[in-house]
């Protein structure tokens, strides 16, 4: 008797989506955004709720068109635009993404420990120890929090929403801080408010990674478009609850310029017990979500090299299974980070925040995407005609995608992000350019054909430019996207 795989229903689908897109660096973003704008944040939290369902829109027709692509931004975009647009989408979304967040992940884990139980040892000392040990765990293949991830998640979310209706309604065992002592914010207006959803996009980043579950529910066209959409309703929700509570607790311009606002915050609002509470959370949240991210994106890096978007190298691996190439770069590049004290203090906003661009660019490659498709298939069955809406998702969300990475910040920040940006992103246009046309000598924007993937079996090898491959490798189509938790 053939056994039979249980399939999962929309409950299901929409914890994946929460669970995925949460993380602790969420709550850096979020007491930021409470400290410069008030209770008012929520008014460009809604603005980046309303865009990611715009974007979850184009994630449904992007998966109706390539169900069999597990939901990687770069895959979809070797389809519509080419290798070149695509090595940028991939290497942005993953690699720079995923250097930079993990960087703040490590620095917090450090900046905790050292705030609450090792003070005599600096933070950047404890968070490159805890770095070493998790690239020593991912170069014997092990997951050490494999069993663990849902449990993480859980206490995660859980702390979002105990905390949240504590301060909410002043329950904490601190002074809360009267109506009438709260300070104005320092960015007002329907403008500014609008200017802070570049800050406030960190919170609901990774719509997408519910689609590489997508085989796996029961009514999957149904379901991945409702899970995204109401998973980043979900956490609307809680995070308003908690980003206004912090509010009752701790100053604006504290909350502003904090290294961790959560930390400060869970110190007024239940005293050393609250700073134990938060920081363990920290902890395993920091710690979960960075070997995470060393063991996915080295599979990533792998895939592209088999795939031809990266040199051959990218794709050896220990006699563990394990390609540790990517794995040692990554890891490298992290600890560079760390050392350097750029995620330290200030600097762990604006990692988080170049982070935001690069993913940010990824996402107007994916819209610009869709509507390439369109015009190349124009009558493709797959597509539901009833969601396209003109085409004014996608518009909407490349608009308000260049334009948050226009306000990301202000002054001398912005600047530094900016600086921060540049540094990878003429990095990897040169490396795009380099490997496509001169290495491989292929057109920059020789694009794949949608049947060409769609025919695809399990293991098959999309080529760079969409020539047939002579082997068979484990194909970049069925990577799965890298959580942030």
């Amino acid at each position: 008797m053939q056994a039979t795989t249980k399939k999962l229903g929309l409950p299901s689908a929409i914890s994946t989506c929460v669970g995925l897109i949460v993380a602790t660096s969420c709550l850096l973003s979020l007491g930021r955004g409470m400290g410069m704008a008030g209770s008012s944040f929520v008014i460009a939290m809604a603005v980046v709720v309303v865009l990611n369902i715009f974007q979850a829109f184009t994630f449904t027709e992007l998966h109706s068109l390539m169900p069999d692509v597990d939901g990687g931004l770069g895959q979809y975009t070797l389809v519509g635009l080419g290798p070149g647009p695509s090595i940028l989408s991939n290497l942005s979304a993953y690699f720079i993404v995923n250097l930079l967040s993990c960087s703040v992940e490590i620095s917090m884990c450090g900046m905790v420990l050292h705030e609450l139980f090792l003070p005599m040892i600096p933070a950047p000392v404890i968070g490159i120890a805890f770095l070493l040990i998790l690239l020593g765990v991912n170069m014997m293949g092990v997951d050490i929090f494999a069993k663990l991830q849902n449990a993480v998640v859980a206490l995660l979310l859980l702390s979002f929403l105990g905390m949240g209706i504590l301060s909410f309604f002043r329950l904490g065992t601190g002074a809360a801080i009267p109506d009438a002592q709260k300070m104005a914010p320092s960015v007002s207006g329907i403008s500014g408010l609008v200017s802070m959803a570049g800050t406030a996009f960190w919170l609901f980043i990774g719509i997408e990674f519910v689609i590489p579950i997508s085989k796996d529910l029961r009514r999957p066209k149904r379901d991945v478009p409702l899970a995204m959409i109401f998973g980043v309703c979900i956490l609307f929700v809680l995070q308003s609850i908690l980003g206004v509570g912090m509010t009752n607790y701790v100053d604006l311009t504290t909350l502003s310029t904090a290294e961790m606002p959560h930390m400060v915050f869970a110190q007024n609002l239940l005293g050393n017990a609250g700073s134990m509470w938060m920081g363990i959370v920290t902890l395993l949240a920091g710690i979960s979500t960075a070997n995470t991210v060393l063991g996915s994106v080295s599979k990533i890096l792998c895939g592209m090299a088999q795939n031809e978007m990266l040199p051959r190298f990218f794709a050896k691996k220990n006699h563990r299974d394990v390609p540790y190439i990517g794995l040692l770069i990554l890891s490298g590049g992290i600890g560079c980070i760390v050392v350097s004290g750029m995620a330290q203090s200030a600097g762990l906003s604006n990692m988080v925040l170049a982070a935001s661009c690069f993913w940010l660019l990824s996402y107007i490659l994916t819209n610009v995407t869709v509507l390439v498709l369109r015009r190349r298939y124009p009558n493709h069955p797959a597509r539901n005609k009833k969601l396209t809406l003109l085409g004014i998702p996608q518009i909407v969300c490349i608009l308000m995608d260049v334009f948050m990475i226009w306000n990301i910040a202000e002054g001398e920040e912005r600047i530094l992000i900016y600086q921060i940006c540049a540094v990878f992103l003429v990095a990897l246009v040169v490396y795009a350019l380099v490997w496509v046309k001169l290495v491989k000598h292929k057109k920059l924007f020789a694009h794949m054909d949608l049947d060409e993937v769609n025919g695809l079996t399990e293991g098959s090898k999309p080529v760079l430019g969409g020539e047939p491959a002579p082997e068979k490798v484990p194909a970049l189509v069925h990577t799965a996207p890298t959580p942030k938790l």
